[in-house]
């Protein structure tokens, strides 16, 4: 019994939260998209809400304006705890050394003495030395070489046994082997060497004079063997013990003037946290930023290459690297680089060779056609495990020849194996399909089916096309150009939506469309109380006719009446879009009851039947192929969620497909009579299918996951239903910027082509890689980015370029946009709407071969 509590007002986080009570244990709850917490307290909840602030679940549905004030509030908290470290380490930056067990030494050290009274370190280093006092300097003495160090501290006694030679540290010629392995394990992840300090920071951070003397007069100083983090590594630096005896001048004297003072560090980490943490990463004047954009736009790299998950460990390898180490060469990128990078590639094929043959595959057709007229072709084989590259075909002279085409196909399928491959996916144009029949009369283990994405689409490009429709999307559209192509308005625009945009990327052109109305109709508020505020009554851009027109569209009621019934129409098919375009998991199981939903949606909206059949026959026109593909409704009636949410029987059209996959995808007819006899287990949830964990977890597990831990009492038609469901429905790789396709095919020298050829081969697969391990950074796209601007283009792009009009747009004057705001998503997991009820013949019946 849920008993709800009332929660503490102190934290503004509560606001947003329920807090309820299940026997002993206080959950709480978010408002926004449901999701409970068991515990980590409300500041795991403000992660939560901050998004990519907390390692933990992100909400999708909060608002902006919430997320920004959680990102905020964490970045407080954040400066608080840095600030209090700091504060930390400045009270125990006196060195702490070890006592000596030796009172005094002959000759040449008589003149020292040991220095009792040191508390004894933990450091490694330490073992290996001895500690003298000569009246007030304090130092160290090897115990190997007896070479005598008279200041640094023990990280740089630590450099002498490893053997470094950086600044000026002599090596130790007697130190054991394994003693001078262990220095260097524990050298190596220390961030912090003695460095030339720029003028910059000096004025910044610190006022304390650099103790004089010479190379060996250092304040003795203990750093920790672990990971030095970037702020850390700045304090590690700066820190000045108060009144530390152990700051020497050239007479081995304390210097007092420095004795009386406050790290500099400190005095700035408790007055002003926050610009110490934007030090080093936010900070425009950086100058590590600053040699990264000299790099970059030397070498003309597309800027989108820090976005990769390749950069920053690029970028931490050199940081805490040893000084001195060299870049490769070009030699070495193209030669012994490049090799390994492809065995590594292949090393991760072979891998997914395996899953091949246990759960099957699909071959996928990916067409390019360049600007000069080139037709490439790629060839890719998607798996439950992830999709890989395998090769690129200039295709041009056999692209429109079915025989040619279906050569080209067979042979590629010869390749991967015709008994792993499942169905083979291409464009539907007729000499695809033409081609696409051969193939499945050579093989007849295997189907031929058109791109998902491809046909969706095409399905949203032809109702964009419908004249009301059109209409408000271009009406939409004249309201975007404006803003992105005035500095002005786009900051007064961004500062209306707390750092957000009002324009959102899709996955193809045509979804972008209905995307960035959706987007755009998700600050409707936002925009509306801009238009009316005295900021924009300033603004002169508020009487030209650019911005009356704008005015006039966003608060115009039926303008948005129209948006939130296009956005109703078409937000179905954009989910089947994102679930038949993910990586994240397989999609043959839900897009037959996608596109159901999606029929149904337009049904409920429109209700009367002349009104909504224009809209089934556009999309019946466009799936007509689709609905030819029995594995689409084998993956239907296979996925336990969908199966078991009909009431009476399944429809015979789905029925009769799946008994058409059982014949095409298990040649042997023994093993069909076993799969037809365990089909009634599966209707009447008998054996482990029945058990009360398997019924529970219909709807919450993976099917292929369901199919394996519940389907042993019925293993053949387990083993075909994971073959199934495992499979994709498009033929989509990833971006293909920067990759050299078109080169490699007009390269005539033989080698030169190998190298580019094995070079597309990595550069493909690595972006792959990204996808399939689901790391791939959330980085929200800048509408007007020139590396993003495609799909985008009609929503920011002026239609005529009007040059006097150019004073008004200083790119320069630009408030950064928030990077924090990520693109507004639906909340729901993206196949949770379409679950339940599959009642509705008139649906099925809606295509003239359904």
């Amino acid at each position: 019994m849920e008993e709800f509590l009332v929660p503490s007002p102190k934290d503004l986080a509560w606001k947003h939260c329920q807090m309820f009570k299940e026997g002993e244990k206080t959950r709480m709850k978010c408002i926004y998209c449901g999701e409970i917490f068991e515990g980590g307290g409300i500041h795991r909840f403000k992660e939560h809400l901050a998004g990519p602030k907390g390692g933990g679940p992100m909400c999708q549905s909060v608002p902006p304006d919430v997320r920004l004030l959680m990102q905020q509030d964490l970045d407080v908290i954040t400066a608080k705890q840095n600030s209090q470290q700091l504060k930390i380490q400045e009270e125990e930056s006196d060195v702490h050394l070890p006592l000596s067990d030796v009172g005094m030494f002959s000759n040449p050290f008589s003149n020292f003495e040991s220095a009792p009274g040191m508390r004894r370190k933990k450091d490694v280093g330490w073992k290996h030395c001895e500690m003298l006092k000569n009246e007030k300097r304090v130092q160290i003495k090897c115990n190997y070489c007896a070479k005598l160090f008279k200041g640094g501290g023990i990280h740089r006694f630590k450099e002498h046994l490893a053997g470094r030679n950086s600044g000026g540290v002599p090596s130790c010629t007697r130190v054991p082997p394994d003693v001078r392995d262990l220095m260097e394990q524990h050298l190596s992840p220390i961030v912090v060497r003695q460095r030339k300090k720029r003028k910059s920071k000096r004025e910044k951070l610190d006022d304390v004079d650099s103790p004089p003397g010479g190379e060996d007069v250092y304040i003795f100083a203990d750093y920790s063997d672990d990971m030095i983090t970037p702020l850390r590594a700045v304090a590690a630096c700066n820190l000045v013990e108060v009144n530390s005896d152990f700051l020497l001048d050239g007479e081995g004297t304390s210097n007092g003037n420095l004795g009386t003072r406050k790290s500099a560090i400190a005095v700035a980490a408790s007055d002003d946290a926050d610009a110490l943490i934007a030090m080093g990463s936010e900070t425009a004047d950086n100058p590590i930023h600053a040699i990264w954009g000299r790099f970059l736009y030397d070498i003309g790299a597309s800027l989108d290459a820090m976005d990769s998950n390749f950069s920053q460990p690029l970028i931490d390898t050199v940081a805490y690297g040893r000084p001195g180490i060299a870049a490769p060469s070009h030699q070495d990128l193209r030669g012994r680089i490049l090799k390994s990078l492809v065995e590594e590639v292949k090393g991760d094929i072979n891998q997914y060779k395996t899953r091949w043959v246990k759960t099957g595959c699909s071959l996928l057709v990916e067409e390019c056609n360049s600007e000069s007229g080139v037709t490439i072709l790629n060839f890719l084989v998607y798996c439950s495990q992830g999709t890989v590259f395998l090769k690129s075909v200039d295709a041009s002279n056999l692209i429109h020849s079915t025989d040619g085409l279906y050569e080209l196909l067979k042979l590629m399928v010869e390749e991967v194996g015709a008994g792993n491959i499942l169905q083979v996916i291409t464009n539907g144009e007729e000499h695809y399909i033409a081609a696409g029949k051969k193939l499945m009369d050579t093989f007849p283990s295997l189907y031929w089916a058109p791109c998902a994405a491809r046909c969706i689409d095409l399905i949203l490009e032809d109702i964009g096309k419908l004249d009301w429709i059109n209409t408000v999307l271009e009406q939409a559209k004249s309201v975007t150009r404006f803003v992105y192509n005035n500095s002005a308005v786009l900051n007064l625009m961004r500062k209306f939506t707390s750092g957000s945009d009002i324009v959102q990327q899709g996955i193809t052109r045509s979804a972008t469309n209905f995307t960035a109305l959706k987007r755009m109709a998700n600050f409707k508020l936002n925009l509306q109380t801009m238009v009316t505020s005295q900021e924009w009554m300033d603004c002169p851009y508020s009487k030209q006719p650019g911005g009356l027109a704008m005015v006039d569209i966003i608060t115009n009621r039926s303008f948005w009446s129209s948006c939130i019934l296009i956005i109703r129409l078409t937000s179905p098919l954009l989910q089947v879009l994102v679930i038949v375009s993910s990586e994240k998991r397989a999609a043959m199981g839900y897009v037959f009851s996608g596109i159901y939903r999606a029929k149904e949606t337009i049904k409920k909206e429109l209700v009367k039947r002349e009104d909504y059949m224009v809209y089934w026959n556009i999309i019946d026109h466009r799936w007509e192929q689709q609905w030819q593909t029995p594995l689409h409704a084998a993956g239907f009636f296979f996925n336990p969620k969908f199966f078991y949410s009909i009431e009476g029987d399944m429809h015979n059209k789905i029925l009769s497909r799946m008994f058409d996959c059982i014949e095409r995808l298990v040649p042997d007819t023994e093993v069909q009579d076993k799969i037809v006899k365990e089909l009634t287990l599966y209707k009447n949830a008998e054996g482990h299918l029945g058990k009360k964990l398997a019924i529970r977890a219909r709807g919450t597990m993976l099917p292929t996951d369901w199919w394996s831990i519940y389907g042993g009492s019925c293993p053949n038609l387990a083993r075909l239903a994971i073959r199934i469901l495992s499979q994709t429905c498009s033929a989509i790789g990833c971006s293909h910027n920067h990759i050299p396709f078109e080169k490699v095919h007009r390269t005539r020298n033989f080698l030169q082509r190998q190298r580019l050829t094995d070079l597309v081969f990595v550069q493909y697969n690595l972006r792959l890689r990204q996808m399939v391990d689901g790391n791939k950074k959330q980085i929200p796209e800048d509408p007007i980015s020139f590396d993003d601007v495609s799909l985008v283009e009609d929503w920011i792009t002026q239609n005529e370029l009007c040059l006097e009009d150019s004073g008004s747009s200083d790119w320069m004057s630009l408030v950064p946009r928030s990077v924090n705001t990520l693109p507004l998503a639906p909340s729901t997991d993206e196949s949770e709407d379409v679950a339940s009820g599959f009642d509705d013949f008139e649906i099925f019946n809606g295509s003239k071969d359904v």
